[in-house]
């Protein structure tokens, strides 16, 4: 439906109660400069629901029947799902080649691998963990899971849907193409089925410290390019999180330009000879 009078301005008052309202439904946080950011990235949502003023979406998401599935599909409209299949080659080359060793070490008794890709996007980081265990040749037989989470409801549907076109695939090589993928289309692949075997994918909202702690723990959490989105109080309860669902001695990647710096002590960094990582520390202190 389109507007009665042309697109409506956001003014200050409506953009403190949208953005405090997303900070604390998400940990997102959306910057004093970014008012008209918000304002062009929400239009849509009004236009969609025939409201005239951003005070009356305020109202909307607060006490609306639809309200939760509006403030996802917000959520949606105000961050980017930038990502792609062997994004930042230098860390999973590491973690192939010096963190998954220890790994099999570590678990070879129960022989059961854990990950998570946190804040997983459509799914190409989760494919691309399953696919380095595939290559590495290690774990064949083990009970593996690797587990994507998402706040957005759209890209896990995408994840969990497992096509990609040429955008996804622009740091995979002709030969990781032909060996995990199958063409069904021009310009249209999906993952071959014995790498989605390994890979589930859920709805979770980072923010939300209750959520997952029945589920078991893991060994190795990639949470890349996440953090961006939080202020300082936001990305602690991230990290603890992160921390608790950790197994002692389990492995935390980050994006390259991101680190812990007067985030968290909990974790100590560990130089691998290709890159740095953090880890929860063993209890008892065994540092492989």
């Amino acid at each position: 439906m389109p507007f009665d009078s042309g697109r409506p301005e956001m003014n200050a008052e409506e953009f403190r109660l949208l953005r405090d309202f997303v900070y604390a439904y998400c940990g997102i946080l959306v910057r004093d400069d970014m008012k008209y950011v918000m304002q062009r990235r929400l239009w849509p949502r009004l236009e969609a629901l025939g409201l005239n003023d951003f005070a009356s979406y305020y109202r909307y998401l607060r006490f609306d029947a639809q309200r939760r599935a509006e403030l996802d599909t917000a959520i949606e409209a105000l961050t980017t799902h930038e990502t792609y299949f062997f994004r930042e080659p230098r860390q999973l080359k590491a973690f192939s080649q010096e963190v998954l060793p220890v790994l099999e070490r570590r678990n070879a008794r129960l022989r059961r691998l854990r990950l998570w890709s946190a804040g997983c996007s459509s799914g190409e980081e989760a494919y691309t963990l399953a696919m380095l265990l595939k290559e590495s040749g290690r774990f064949e037989g083990w009970d593996v899971e690797v587990h994507g989470s998402d706040i957005s409801r759209r890209v896990l549907a995408a994840a969990r849907q497992g096509e990609y076109g040429p955008s996804a695939l622009r740091a995979t090589s002709a030969e990781q193409l032909a060996r995990y993928f199958t063409q069904i289309g021009p310009n249209r692949v999906r993952v071959r089925e014995d790498i989605r075997a390994w890979v589930t994918f859920g709805h979770h909202n980072l923010q939300d410290t209750e959520h997952g702690t029945s589920s078991p723990r893991v060994d190795a959490v990639f949470c890349r390019n996440v953090l961006i989105y939080f202020d300082t109080p936001a990305r602690q309860r991230v990290l603890k999180l992160l921390y608790d669902r950790l197994v002692p001695g389990g492995y935390l990647m980050l994006g390259h330009s991101e680190n812990l710096i007067n985030l968290s002590a909990d974790f100590e960094l560990v130089h691998l000879r290709g890159d740095l990582v953090y880890r929860r520390p063993e209890l008892g202190g065994w540092n492989p």
